[in-house]
């Protein structure tokens, strides 16, 4: 898939306060044993609901087993109560908000990562890569590629043009890029069941995740035309319908969750957009 390089993920965003990786072996410290690891994860977050599809897509239950927190974190200061002994564990007198997600390493008791694609990069490198190839050998690029254009050319393109304390213009050219970015997926995805291979790929999860929080979460902030711009790409969103019956995807699919973390941190004004979804994403979720 030949796609034109985007910009990193939102340079705003805080950046994770941990970094480890699993490797191959004894020597790498932190290396893949079955049962070693420990996933904290939130579906309501977009990282989160990732690594969750890729996990069930791997069938990592028993080696690498899930704790589920609440769509909306529940400490004062942000981040998960739950999570505030692993932080403290791991970095000394910490003061930052106990955030999901995180890999934890049970032998130490300490967090490995905090850092969702690292995350999703190690599990299904290290421990599915016999059952699902998830970034198959020479689409690493491919991949890459496909992050960026759903963190810059949909994420933020988005968010930018629902955002109220922008002027006019600038919230157009917001629009028509996301329209541009969703326009060349429209393209693409004719005659495609999957992104960028002949299965799943992390390629179509992120594409699909990035979906679900266009129609969920940036909808909201948007008016009615655009919604209707942005909802008149028939293949993608039939590609997205697709995914959902999925049960690694479906299943995850927390709607109200979404809707909760989102209305308990959002500061912006809902438009005429937030009317109507696009997709009817319960009609197609197994559970």
């Amino acid at each position: 898939m030949t796609v034109t390089p985007l910009a990193a993920r939102a340079s705003d965003r805080p950046a994770p306060a941990f970094r480890g990786r699993i490797g191959r072996d004894a020597r790498s410290g932190h290396y893949a044993v079955p049962g070693r690891y420990h996933l904290h994860l939130s579906t309501a977050c977009p990282g989160g609901l990732r690594i969750a599809v890729a996990h069930s897509l791997l069938d990592l239950d028993t080696l690498c087993p899930v704790t589920f927190l609440p769509a909306v974190p529940d400490c004062p200061e942000g981040g998960h109560c739950v999570l505030r002994p692993l932080y403290e564990a791991s970095a000394y007198r910490y003061a930052g908000p106990a955030v999901a997600p995180v890999l934890s390493d049970g032998w130490s008791g300490r967090i490995v990562s905090t850092h969702a694609p690292d995350i999703m990069r190690d599990l299904a490198c290290r421990f599915g890569a016999d059952r699902l190839s998830l970034y198959p050998c020479g689409a690493e690029s491919d991949i890459d590629a496909v992050e960026r254009m759903c963190a810059q050319g949909i994420e933020q393109a988005a968010q930018r043009a629902g955002s109220a304390g922008l002027e006019p213009l600038e919230r157009d050219r917001a629009l028509s890029t996301l329209l541009e970015t969703l326009g060349a997926l429209e393209r693409w995805l004719v005659n495609r069941t999957y992104l960028i291979r002949d299965e799943i790929t992390a390629a179509d999860v992120e594409l699909w995740v990035t979906l679900v929080q266009l129609d969920t979460v940036h909808r909201n902030h948007l008016d009615a035309a655009a919604v209707q711009r942005i909802a008149d790409h028939p293949t993608l969103w039939s590609y997205a319908r697709c995914l959902t019956v999925h049960p690694a995807f479906g299943a995850h699919l927390d709607l109200g969750g979404i809707a909760r973390r989102h209305h308990a941190g959002c500061r912006g004004l809902e438009a005429a957009g937030a009317a109507v979804r696009i997709l009817d994403w319960t009609a197609h979720t197994t559970r």
